[in-house]
This record gives structure tokens, C-alpha cells and sequence, in this order.
């Protein structure tokens, strides 16, 4: 059994705070991408950001998440998804609901797969790196 001291506990909150404002973010800057652009490059930066939502939204769940799992599982929920949408439940279920239009999509295409990799990818190096330099900061801390 593991039992977090203060500290543990603080940085779960810390992490789960950090994860919530990533989330957050994530959203505001799929809605602005699609808003301010068209065309692929929208297209591609929604759908890379779409996995980098679902990265944060592990995170918030599960703060002592590893990056490359993360990622990982990230990319496959998100993988998931794309190959429901290969059954046209998606689909209908989006022409009644908004909501699932957004969270489900439509239609399968074969290089969103791609592109949720890139977005797991990024957020798993961006998490690896904020937790290197937060244990590095924390060292240095402490050998002072």
C-alpha cells in the first residue's frame, strides 16, 4: 500500500491542477483553431489536439501517470474513436447531438491516426520535460 505524505499529496494537486488548466486550454485552442482557420492545417491541429485532451483529462484521473503510458493510452482512446467511426454510429448519433458530433466525430480518415500520434507525442514530451525540470528544481531544493 502506498501511503502520500504531505508532499505526495501536494504534488498530486499540483499535477491535477496543472492537467486541468492543460485541459482547459487544450479546448479553447481546438475551438480557436477551428474558428480563426480552415482547410487541413485546421483539420490536423484539431485532431492532434483532440488526443492532447484526452492526455490531460488521464492526467487529471490519474496524476502519478508516466508520460510514455500516457501517451500511449492517450493515442489509443483516441485511435478507439477513429475506428468506431468506421461502424456509422458516430455519424448518426452526430446529426441528433452536438455533443457527440464534437466528442465522437463522423467519418473515419486514415491520417487522423497520424495525427493523434503527433498529439500524444507532444503532450508526452511536454510532460516528460515539466516533470524532469520540476524533480531537477525540487533536488536542487533540497541540496541547498
Amino acid at each position: 500500500m502506498n501511503d502520500l505524505g504531505g508532499n505526495g499529496l501536494r504534488a498530486h494537486r499540483r499535477t491535477r491542477l496543472a492537467a486541468g488548466c492543460a485541459a482547459v486550454l487544450t479546448v479553447v485552442a481546438g475551438l480557436g483553431v477551428r474558428a480563426v482557420l480552415c482547410g487541413e492545417f485546421a483539420k490536423c491541429a484539431g485532431d492532434a489536439l483532440y488526443t492532447v485532451l484526452l492526455y490531460a483529462l488521464l492526467v487529471l484521473a490519474v496524476p502519478r501517470v508516466r508520460p510514455g503510458r500516457a501517451a500511449l493510452l492517450a493515442a489509443a482512446l483516441s485511435w478507439a474513436v477513429e475506428l468506431f467511426q468506421l461502424t456509422g454510429l458516430p455519424d448518426a448519433w452526430g446529426r441528433h447531438s452536438t455533443l457527440a458530433r464534437l466528442v465522437l466525430g463522423s467519418t473515419f480518415n486514415p491520417p487522423d491516426l497520424l495525427w493523434y500520434l503527433v498529439g500524444a507525442g507532444c503532450a508526452g514530451l511536454l510532460h516528460r520535460l515539466l516533470r524532469t525540470s520540476r524533480v531537477a528544481a525540487a533536488g536542487g531544493a533540497e541540496a541547498a
